[in-house]
């Protein structure tokens, strides 16, 4: 064998020893039970990527109106959409190159590297003092932040073939928990001094920066994060040329056929089962992070502009009562509902649903007191559920339309269309929700019903879309 030393190959194989890939194989063949620590792995390296995304969108129209930008109160929506999108216009110019890094050089590169940005430059965010450093600090934080396109290859890679699903269940519960207990977090932490007087004193750091609390806290999380991933297994194969010819004769035909198969962008543009999962993905992606910002800025407006005058304090309840219900959902329903209905069927289902869901939120502005709270703490819990329903399902049609080698630069392509979408939501959003608040008395459409309309037409397009012959896919 030429002094290379080769494994007993598994389900027919190459193990090469050192390779780290062939390694966890070996260790996934042994494993029995469900794999509670890999699942613990992933959830909180999504979970440290999706809180700073959007954990400013309680506290962003104060942080806006603060640094008096604006001349009218109905043009801080405005303004506050260009901060929300900066993060996903770095992210957009980026995605690809960090995917194919992954495909490279390893998944866990990536990932130290992106949770260690979340460290930097969110806690950078929080001290903010001008509109156009909170724009390039957010922005810098998504163009250096590559981990969320290989985290999905990576999970894909971690779990043996019959947890693969729960897996990416895995990256969706967490990223939709992130993005609402990281709001959650802005809601309870901004502004100490204003809403905890007797703790924070206004000549302190937190009086002096309002909103670097929840930012350092955040990152503080972080932290920790990139400290435990240096422990993290890598999951990508490095086989030299000369390792492979000396164990040729455990590669089957059918492994020399996958390892042949062109890797290159042009090749997974041309994987329609593959496109159009993802542009499934984006229109969704699209959808939810618009509602993600006009949600809390609506809630924050006051009542004359059809909104529910919350304060930062109010929105971080609500959307604490909605993580609680999201995780008790996609940990003990989401996986049933999957076995009866296909990823597919339950991202339509979902969709549906959403529509008439959406279209009561202008009336619930109408509502006082408890009836208010109520409804709204469960119109936001069904909603959420129903968001990351969806984006399940289009987690797993992308990553089985590719091969290992193939999946950082396809989750790549994705991030970059996706972040380019998320970048549109929240410009559009609070552009439309700012204009929206100023037609109160118009007949078609008044006031915030016709922000919410947007949103219904953009998860009516989704839905149309996972129908063929739009959407094509190899294993569902």
């Amino acid at each position: 064998m030429g002094g290379v030393k080769v494994k007993k190959p598994i389900l027919n194989k190459v193990c090469i020893k050192n390779c780290p890939g062939c390694n966890l194989d070996e260790n996934k063949e042994l494993q029995t039970g469900l794999p509670i620590k890999e699942m613990l792995y992933i959830w909180t390296v999504v979970l440290c990527a999706a809180l700073p995304i959007s954990s400013l969108f309680p506290f962003l129209y104060f942080m806006v109106r603060d640094f008096n930008i604006a001349e009218k109160e109905e043009d801080i929506s405005y303004y506050a959409g260009f901060v929300g999108s900066a993060y996903m216009i770095g992210r957009a110019l980026t995605s690809v190159f960090w995917g194919v890094v992954a495909d490279r050089y390893g998944r866990k590169p990536v990932i130290i590297l992106g949770t260690s940005t979340v460290v930097i430059f969110n806690t950078l965010f929080g001290f903010s003092v001008n509109y156009w450093m909170a724009i390039i600090t957010r922005f810098l934080l998504g163009f250096l932040n590559g981990l969320l396109g290989p985290i999905k290859a990576y999970a894909l890679e971690l779990f043996r073939d019959e947890y693969q699903a729960l897996g990416l269940s895995a990256i969706s519960t967490s990223w939709g928990i992130g993005l609402i207990i990281g709001p959650a977090l802005g809601g309870y932490l901004a502004q100490p001094a204003e809403n905890f007087p007797g703790l924070v004193s206004p000549d302190s750091l937190f009086g002096r920066f309002p909103y670097l609390l929840p930012c350092l806290c955040i990152s503080v999380f972080a932290l920790f994060v990139t400290i435990g991933a240096i422990w993290l297994p890598e999951t990508l194969h490095f086989h030299k040329k000369n390792e492979l010819e000396s164990a040729s004769c455990v590669i089957d035909a059918e492994d020399k056929t996958d390892e042949k198969k062109d890797s290159s962008l042009i090749s997974l543009l041309k994987n329609w089962p593959l496109m159009s999962s993802i542009i499934v993905y984006c229109v969704f992606s699209l959808h939810d992070m618009t509602y993600t910002e006009v949600f809390s800025l609506w809630a924050v407006s006051p009542k004359s502009l059809g909104g529910l005058n919350y304060t930062t304090e109010d929105v971080g309840t609500v959307l604490s009562i909605t993580g609680v219900g999201l995780l008790l959902f996609q940990t003990s329903l989401y996986p049933m509902a999957q076995r009866m209905f296909g990823p597919i069927g339950v991202a339509r289902i979902s969709g549906v649903l959403s529509i008439p869901l959406l279209t009561s939120y202008p009336y619930i502005a109408l509502l006082s007191g408890f009836m208010l709270t109520f409804t709204l703490n469960l119109a936001s819990i069904v909603k959420n559920v129903l968001s990351v329903s969806i984006i399940t399902g289009t987690f797993m049609l992308q990553n089985k339309a590719v091969d290992q080698h193939q999946r950082g630069a396809a989750n790549g392509i994705a991030m970059t269309l996706q972040s380019i979408c998320k970048a549109i939501g929240p410009a559009c959003g609070g552009a439309l929700l700012s204009w929206s608040q100023k037609r109160q008395n118009a007949t078609f459409l008044p006031g915030d019903q016709m922000i919410f309309f947007f949103l219904n037409v953009i998860e009516g397009i989704g839905v149309l879309l996972t129908f063929k012959p739009f959407l094509i896919t190899n294993h569902y």
